[in-house]
């Protein structure tokens, strides 16, 4: 078995992708600074854990942490998009410059796989569905920048120094140990939150807008799918569902789980919403043999069940 190290892996996808490597009997060295973290979440990851208490933009930390592992999956980041409108230089020096600083430590270290969290913000409002690969570009904020020059700059340690990298494009991940506290909550810990607290979940717009939303555990597959693969050097590929779920229909099947009494409550719409998203997944499968094995109903159910157990 092997030693990995997960940046972020006190985070909402990073402790289930440690989890995923410790039930393969993996052992996983998680590398966090709690920003938005939780110190619960490394023991959820169970198994064989080391935790170290730091940031990716201190080199000699990372440098620490990468020695004797098979490979690093970075998912820690600035992860708000309105939060990088903010604050744009913070977001490059995390975002950006953390990316350099593990390229840099796993190629002093003779590691040769890094795989990236990176993210369907990149596509922006670019036109054409389902979001493929070959889509260009068009980011639109400086988190979906950042993202997107980590995603180069893997192709560059590629290219230049034979590093097995993988970029993976998330589309919107829900499940377990998802924060509904902050005031950017994605959408489903929103709802739910709502929901349970006996309020109606709020829709901007008319929620006919649809996301492609994938549930967690099997993001966590395709992470180490990515580690593992053979076919995938170099390579971005985008992971999601491939399925259209309306923001309405959304809010109507989490009240049906939680409290059917509750309907949707209507506001206007934000200004520079995308209207839709889908990925293509067609890459994830031919490249990761990766096929999601979670559909919505299970995962939103298994997501309101966590919800309620913890409060």
């Amino acid at each position: 078995m092997s030693r990995y190290l997960v940046t972020g892996g006190a985070g909402f996808i990073g402790s289930h992708v440690a989890r995923a490597l410790t039930r393969q009997g993996h052992e996983a060295v998680i590398l966090d600074n709690l920003s938005t973290g939780n110190e619960k979440n490394v023991s959820a990851a169970g198994g064989k854990v080391q935790f170290v208490r730091g940031d990716v933009t201190d080199e000699t930390t990372v440098e620490k942490c990468v020695r004797g592992v098979s490979g690093v999956f970075h998912l820690a980041a600035f992860i708000s998009v309105p939060a990088s409108m903010q604050n744009p230089a913070e977001c490059e020096r995390i975002n950006t410059g953390g990316t350099i600083n593990v390229l840099e430590a796993a190629r002093k270290a003779g590691v040769e796989r890094v795989v990236l969290s990176s993210s369907a913000a990149v596509y922006g409002d670019a036109p054409g569905l389902p979001k493929s690969e070959t889509h260009p570009p068009r980011p639109m904020s400086p988190y979906a920048m950042s993202k997107l020059s980590g995603e180069w700059y893997l192709r560059i340690y590629a290219g230049a120094y034979g590093m097995k990298t993988v970029s993976l494009r998330y589309f919107n991940v829900f499940g377990p140990r998802q924060d509904p506290s902050s005031q950017y909550a994605p959408v489903i810990p929103n709802f739910i939150h709502r929901l349970l607290d006996g309020k109606r979940p709020i829709i901007f717009g008319d929620g006919k807008q649809t996301r492609d939303f994938v549930f967690v555990h099997d993001v966590a597959t395709a992470n180490v799918l990515a580690m593992e693969s053979e076919h995938a050097a170099g390579d971005v590929i985008n992971i999601g569902l491939g399925h259209e779920t309306s923001v309405l229909d959304l809010a109507l099947m989490l009240s049906d789980v939680i409290n059917p009494g509750l309907k949707p409550l209507h506001e206007d719409p934000r200004p520079g919403d995308i209207f839709r998203s889908v990925a293509d997944v067609s890459l994830a499968k031919d490249l990761l043999r990766f096929v999601p094995g979670t559909d919505m109903k299970k995962g939103l159910e298994e997501t309101a069940a966590w919800f309620r157990r913890n409060g």
